[in-house]
């Protein structure tokens, strides 16, 4: 009882003042992850919000069945735009994606939709962010008429990153007594309790807010005069700052 009730007083105040600096993001630290051995907490949190380069027109937003697989559904307000877009088809995944872009042009949020309701569970495992990349190499996609559908929709999700870090060769921040921060605290014995990663993403007609705490062929046929791109079952997105072709948020969206 004794350690939950320190765990709780360090908690409370960390996890307030994450909420002032940014009300998207509450409760990052959950009961337990902090405790009296804990002796520096690193925060660090990263807001992005983006307006669509052409909005889409509110009136135009309706309801509609967002599959979730091929026998279950939920509603979505589904918004409509028909302009041109960056678009490609990926043949051998048979899917297609299409890039949105920003005001300014310097970031773009692309969307990769399988063609099958189901189709993104069998590609997931082809798919790696050097692989995004290169798909959405401006040299692999070319500007199409598109009537897009694309539900507004808000994504929030938690992770531990530790397995990640130490896959990544970390494994030693974690242990007490291999931990080299010595620039940071002396005596030594400073190391990592736990890593915990927390985001939010909401795309709405305006655009887009992010909150976070922290060989394929392609393939061209003859175009119809619009494509169709309907974003009603699951699809990945992702945000790319167009210059240096990083990837800054990535996610999926599988059920509203």
């Amino acid at each position: 009882m004794g350690k939950m009730r320190t765990s709780c007083r360090l908690i409370l105040p960390v996890n307030t003042l994450l909420a002032r600096s940014s009300e998207k993001i509450k409760d990052l630290f959950p009961d337990g992850s902090l405790s009296s051995s804990t002796k520096l907490v690193l925060v660090n949190i990263v807001h992005f919000k983006g307006q669509w380069d052409r909005e889409f027109q509110k009136e135009s937003t309706k309801e509609e069945e967002f599959w979730l697989n091929k026998s279950t559904s939920k509603s979505v307000q589904m918004m409509t735009q028909s302009h041109s877009f960056s678009f490609t088809f990926l043949e051998d995944l048979q899917a297609k994606i299409l890039g949105i872009p920003y005001k300014n042009n310097d970031l773009s949020m692309f969307v990769l939709l399988p063609n099958d309701i189901d189709g993104l569970e069998k590609i997931i495992d082809k798919i790696s962010p050097e692989k995004l990349v290169e798909w959405t190499n401006p040299g692999h996609m070319e500007e199409r008429n598109v009537n897009l559908r694309l539900p507004r929709f808000e994504v929030e999700d938690s992770y531990d990153l530790e397995v990640v870090l130490v896959a990544m060769g970390m494994a030693d921040s974690f242990k007490e007594y291999k931990a080299d921060n010595a620039e940071m605290s002396s005596p030594s014995g400073l190391h990592a309790q736990n890593f915990l990663h927390r985001s939010f993403i909401v795309v709405s007609e305006e655009g887009v807010e992010v909150t976070a705490a922290t060989g394929m062929g392609f393939h061209v046929t003859s175009v119809p005069e619009y494509e169709d791109v309907h974003c009603n079952h699951p699809f990945l997105f992702f945000i790319r700052h167009n210059e240096s072709n990083s990837i800054l948020f990535f996610g999926r969206f599988s059920s509203p």
